[in-house]
């Protein structure tokens, strides 16, 4: 028996692991969750591994009907959670039973919740991956009347101590480190782009972030593609730049002017339109620190 039907899907409500590795050499991104670290929190609340497959709900509005008992989490976006109508908190376990209703109401702050269930949702896999790349064909949002199905009916009981949840701003600084592009790019102008505070515009999705302010020129009239990670800081002709995320392409021939760390790609993936962000540079030897810390923090974490 499926674990859930899908009442109401939401704006959009996808399936994602913890994402699609080894494909760049055939064109294929890895997707996955856009906030990792609290992708990974609800997948630890409920019991899972980090690569469990969890739902990735963008701006709330899910509905789900439990069909069987199981053990859920929410984390992510600070959004309103009912169950049978009646408030519960997000960042700790709830117990479902059969018939019981779970509906998240539309986020007060941050953009993206990730609903995990104790033994992970069991999803087809495409290359060795559960995770959603709409821009790929492989999955698509869930719709009204679909079945999942869940892996285990095992309670579990976690709740994430407050000091731990994410401080969710509107206003947020990411730190970069410059790629070899950047030395190309005039003095006046890297400083016009360290100086302007950018704003979110409407025009981002899970393939990346157009920001909207200061124009910056290059000065780099021809180049060749090439590959493109996470986090790359695209300066297309327009001269506004770019944040590429989880489902970009990968290869592209504009220049690039360095990488957005992967702890500030979390809190830049819970920011919506008219937000601000300003770049930070720093050094690899920091970033590889950043890093570190950061999974270190993840895997420290212990629940009450």
């Amino acid at each position: 028996m499926n674990t859930f039907t899908v009442v109401s899907p939401g704006p959009f409500t996808t399936v994602q692991d913890a994402g699609r590795v080894g494909y760049h050499d055939i064109g294929l991104t890895e997707g996955g969750p856009m906030d990792f670290r609290s992708f990974a929190i609800a997948n630890r609340l409920v019991g899972n591994d980090e690569n469990a497959s969890a739902l990735e709900i963008t701006f709330g509005g899910l509905t789900l009907k439990a069909k069987k008992p199981a053990t859920i989490a929410i984390a992510g976006a600070f959004v309103p959670l009912m169950i049978n109508g009646k408030p519960r908190s997000i960042w700790q376990t709830q117990q479902l039973a059969a018939g019981d209703e779970v509906k998240l109401g539309f986020s007060g702050l941050g953009v993206r919740s990730y609903l995990a269930v104790s033994g992970g949702f069991n999803s087809p896999q495409w290359f060795n991956s559960s995770a959603t790349v709409m821009r790929e064909s492989l999955g698509e949002p869930l719709k009204k009347g679909d079945e999942l199905e869940a892996g285990s009916t095992a309670q579990v009981r976690n709740k994430l101590n407050y000091l731990d949840q994410p401080s969710l701003r509107k206003s947020i600084q990411l730190r970069f480190v410059a790629g070899y592009q950047w030395a190309s790019v005039a003095k006046e102008q890297q400083q016009r782009f360290l100086n302007c505070e950018y704003q979110i515009s409407a025009r981002n999705d899970r393939m990346g972030y157009q920001l909207e302010g200061d124009k910056i020129d290059s000065g780099i009239e021809k180049i060749y593609s090439e590959g493109i990670s996470k986090g790359t800081i695209q300066l297309p002709g327009n001269g506004q730049p770019i944040v590429l995320m989880n489902d970009r392409q990968t290869i592209g021939g504009y220049p690039k002017l360095g990488a957005v760390i992967s702890p500030d790609l979390d809190k830049l993936a819970q920011l919506a339109a008219g937000s601000s962000v300003r770049f930070v540079p720093i050094s690899p030897e920091q970033a590889v620190e950043e890093y570190r810390k950061y999974r270190q923090g993840i895997e420290s974490i212990s629940f009450i």
